[in-house]
């Protein structure tokens, strides 16, 4: 058996196939040119060559994981609890946590109240000794509107705050081996207008989103969260590298009497008390699900490559399971390995370094 860096040749293959297939559309090659690739990798490194093979496998079933700079892309921050989770982890484990970008939406329509809530929030966390938290970024900007041609190319440009920011913070962060991800939860007019922007953006970030639905075939970029703006999650799953985290769970079970009253005392776990009760009991508003998708490896349970095949009535995209696709569709996740990891952290005398 030929060992690359204490990993072993078969799933070393695997796992340089899996980037491969991940790369941008407009640095993809043919099957033959990547396997050409790894077979000659292959070949230096057992013939006596080393390589550190580790560095870029990824760690679970994606192909992004808790090493790569994430971008928070949201709303309000009352329903759900993908801030406070992003936060926590990066002060854990990872991912890093690069940047928080806040719009409006129509569940959410007031953007100064919904920053003020994020702005809470942040200073919470950071007078409760969590570190590495950015401030949260305005971005304003209708919905895109699908042009007369249906040309993706001939849509307007919002030239938004939040798709400014990406622009910018993909440039100085982001890597070959280590690309940024923005995890969204609410609608993809920010990322949509980054390409229309600046088409190169493809090449610097991969898209995590709570959204739509997920089942045994396919899915749909709808509900919860995509139906927000159409055209924009049409322009997503076309030019960007698109996971899909379709699949939700009861999050009222995140934070039980028992664990509450385990917290310690600080300006963080004081926002959580009170946040408890009002979060929103339908499991769709979870959008904590893109986070723990890249924290934990083992919450993801099932996902398949996926590619668009058209759009609904409603001009939803719709996705389909094809072991080719460009998208990866998450149709089942554990939830008890991501509240059990959760509450670990929260209760580690080591996450909150406040004097």
């Amino acid at each position: 058996m030929c060992y690359l860096g204490g990993v072993t040749l078969a799933n070393w293959v695997s796992s340089s196939l899996v980037r491969l297939s991940v790369a941008p559309a407009s640095r993809r090659r043919s099957k033959t040119s990547g396997w050409s690739c790894v077979a000659w990798l292959t070949a230096a490194a057992c013939s006596g060559g080393t390589l550190d093979a580790g560095y870029d496998v990824p760690r679970g079933s994606l192909p992004v994981d808790n090493r790569n700079p994430v971008v928070l892309l949201n709303d309000g921050p009352w329903d759900n609890w993908q801030g406070e989770y992003a936060i926590i982890f990066a002060n854990v484990d990872g991912p890093p946590l690069a940047g928080i970008v806040i719009d409006d939406s129509v569940p959410w329509p007031d953007l100064a109240d919904n920053m003020d809530g994020w702005q809470t929030m942040v200073q919470a966390a950071r007078d409760s000794g969590l570190e590495n938290i950015p401030d949260p970024v305005s971005s304003s900007g209708p919905v895109l509107v699908r042009p007369s041609d249906g040309e993706i190319d001939s849509t307007t440009a919002n030239r938004s705050e939040g798709a400014s920011f990406v622009l910018e913070i993909s440039r100085e962060l982001s890597s070959p081996a280590r690309p940024l991800v923005v995890v969204t939860g609410g609608r993809l007019t920010d990322l949509a207008d980054a390409y229309l922007m600046d088409h190169t953006v493809t090449e610097r970030v991969v898209v995590v989103s709570a959204l739509g639905s997920a089942t045994a075939d396919g899915g749909e970029m709808g509900t919860p969260n995509g139906d927000m703006d159409p055209w924009a999650d049409f322009i997503v799953v076309q030019k960007f590298r698109y996971i899909q985290i379709g699949a939700f769970y009861e999050q009222a079970v995140d934070f039980p009497d028992s664990i509450l009253e385990q917290l310690p005392t600080n300006p963080f776990t004081s926002w959580i008390e009170s946040k408890a009760p009002n979060v929103w009991a339908t499991p769709i508003a979870s959008d904590q699900v893109a986070i723990f998708a890249l924290a934990i490896p083992s919450f993801v349970s099932t996902v398949n490559r996926a590619v668009d095949q058209g759009v609904n009535a409603d001009d939803i995209p719709l996705l389909t399971n094809d072991p080719n696709g460009d998208a990866w569709l998450v149709s089942e996740i554990d939830r008890a390995a991501g509240t059990d990891r959760l509450w670990e952290a929260l209760l580690a005398p080591s996450t909150f370094n406040a004097p």
